[in-house]
């Protein structure tokens, strides 16, 4: 089978390098195979020159974007791009950085001999962060379950099957949240465990600010939910504290409005047309193998 693995970056070369390195080791163990496409989201920094030698992928391509567009919407381009442009029957979409683990593609590889149209996902079991954004990440998580009544437990680190493929290119959401738009249009997926590794190089580029708005970006995509449950909500809320009125209980009608109005904002900014056009932020493609 011809296995197709996704990896977007901005500037973190020297991690990508390390990672296609281990995963060209990995591919002489693998009956199937095996490419490349990396999504260079408009890097500042220069791809670091390398002589690395790639004996058993079939091909490497780096897509080289004009623009900065953020990380899932190279994962957007890079699913439209490989649909469109290549041939395959698996696409892996993966972090560049090391923290989704190369020797787990074996434990997708494995799975897919018996489920050829069901998506694998790879379920964290164990995280390497500070018990602080552990923490902030377990309120993201009851967040994204109270408001839109989904339990979204994955990543990117995924292997999605040619028919799934098609219905997440043509699927608005997926242009904002890879996982939520996954969520949206399968609930039937087969999953696997999946340890968080440590970053190769560097600290880790996911703090606060941007959990927040990968978390918003997740909700979004169930915006219908969001209004309804919200709806209730307020109108529970009202009937609770409408004897108790303060600044205090006010806290949680603010959060509220707060998150309807981002997640609002989000779904709208959405647009399948920029979507369909997105390979045309492409500037220029090089083959490294």
């Amino acid at each position: 089978m011809k296995i197709k693995i996704l990896i977007p970056v901005y500037n973190d070369w020297q991690s990508v390098s390390k990672l296609i390195s281990e995963i060209d080791d990995l591919a002489k163990n693998i009956n199937h195979e095996i490419s490349i496409i990396v999504v260079n989201d408009a890097s500042t920094h220069d791809r670091d020159p390398n002589n690395n030698e790639l004996n058993n992928l079939i091909s490497v391509k780096i897509l080289n974007m004009k623009t900065n567009q953020g990380h899932a919407r190279c994962i957007a381009t890079g699913l439209k791009y490989i649909l469109e442009k290549d041939e395959f029957d698996y696409i892996i979409p993966m972090d560049g950085d090391g923290e989704d683990r190369p020797e787990e593609i074996n434990d997708f590889l494995n799975k897919i001999e018996n489920k050829d149209t069901i998506p694998i996902i790879g379920e964290r079991t164990k995280r390497s962060e500070s018990l602080l954004f552990k923490t902030c990440y377990q309120i993201h998580k009851l967040i994204t379950l109270v408001f839109t009544g989904q339990s979204i437990k994955f990543g990117n680190f995924t292997c999605l099957p040619k028919t799934m493929v098609e219905k997440m290119v043509n699927e608005k959401a997926t242009w904002n949240s890879f996982s939520g738009s996954l969520r949206k249009l399968e609930k039937n997926l087969i999953s696997i465990p999946s340890i968080r590794g440590t970053r190769y190089f560097g600290p880790s580029k996911m703090n606060f600010s941007s959990l927040v708005k990968h978390s918003l970006s997740i909700i979004s995509v169930f915006r219908k939910a969001v209004l309804i449950r919200s709806a209730l909500f307020i109108i529970i809320y009202i009937l609770l504290i409408k004897n108790h009125a303060s600044i205090i209980t006010l806290i949680p009608f603010l959060f509220l409005l707060y998150l309807v109005y981002s997640v609002s904002n989000l779904a709208l900014s959405c647009l399948m047309d920029e979507f369909n056009n997105s390979l045309k932020n492409i500037k220029d493609i090089t083959n490294l193998k």
